[in-house]
């Protein structure tokens, strides 16, 4: 029977200092970066997916997982949280559904986020995990992790609502955007106008407008360019025109 030490031991063998060397300027593991401290071994996404394969349906221990999640070593934590999502992927589904393994493996991300630390680990896993427990239930642990002063925990609010508004549920994109509009990082930005444009694409362009012409001069430059990218060009032109509140 398949372990998750078997799963981590083929990653470990997959390894490879040139590839780890390029990721780790891609993630930002150098001081000051965004995911220093911590380590890459050097296995692509793409390798990484094919060794998941034989694990997806192994039913791997729950425990096992958490445990592993803990791994210093970013590819292994992906892979766990790959895992995990796929698993909450399958609880959602009709032939499949099984609300007791959503909860828990939702309870089990919530009590690691500390492990969920760069935008990859997030953005692979939130919707998953977070937007789907949360389709039916109050939101409003969405609202505690954005007011974290954990970037990714803010990161995983904002990008688990990609569920919600894939189920043409968008409000709480636009109540959490406009909660980060003042935020110091970069990342949030760019994360909550990915949800914006999402909303806007998925559901009602006339409701991102609504949202768009509240706070568009209010936007971080970055939150506004990706919210917009859908928008037709003279739309486009349009908010990008007005003059930023300083």
């Amino acid at each position: 029977m398949s372990t998750v030490g078997d799963l981590l031991r083929s990653i470990d063998d997959a390894a490879d200092p040139a590839v780890a060397e390029v990721l780790a300027r891609y993630f930002q593991l150098q001081p000051g970066g965004y995911g220093h401290g911590d380590q890459m071994i050097g296995v692509k996404l793409s390798t990484l997916r094919g060794l998941l394969k034989p694990y997806v349906r192994a039913g791997l221990p729950l425990a096992d997982l958490e445990k592993a999640l803990a791994s210093p070593i970013h590819e292994h934590r992906l892979a766990v949280l790959a895992l995990l999502a796929d698993r909450a992927s399958n609880a959602v589904k009709p032939r499949t559904a099984n609300a007791a393994e959503l909860s828990a493996i939702y309870d089990l991300y919530l009590r690691n986020t500390q492990h969920v630390n760069n935008w990859d680990l997030v953005d692979c896993s939130a919707p998953q995990i977070v937007g789907a427990h949360l389709l039916d239930k109050d939101r409003d642990p969405l609202y505690k992790l954005v007011a974290s002063s954990n970037l990714w925990e803010r990161r995983i609010a904002l990008i688990a609502t990609q569920y919600l508004i894939g189920a043409g549920q968008t409000a709480d994109t636009y109540a959490l955007s406009a909660l980060v509009l003042d935020d110091p990082e970069d990342l949030i930005h760019k994360a909550s106008g990915w949800m914006l444009r999402e909303a806007g694409k998925r559901v009602s362009p006339d409701d991102l407008r609504t949202f768009l012409d509240q706070h568009a001069t209010a936007m971080p430059r970055t939150m506004l360019r990706y919210a917009i990218e859908r928008l037709p060009p003279e739309t486009r032109k349009q908010y990008l025109s007005m003059k930023r509140l300083p």
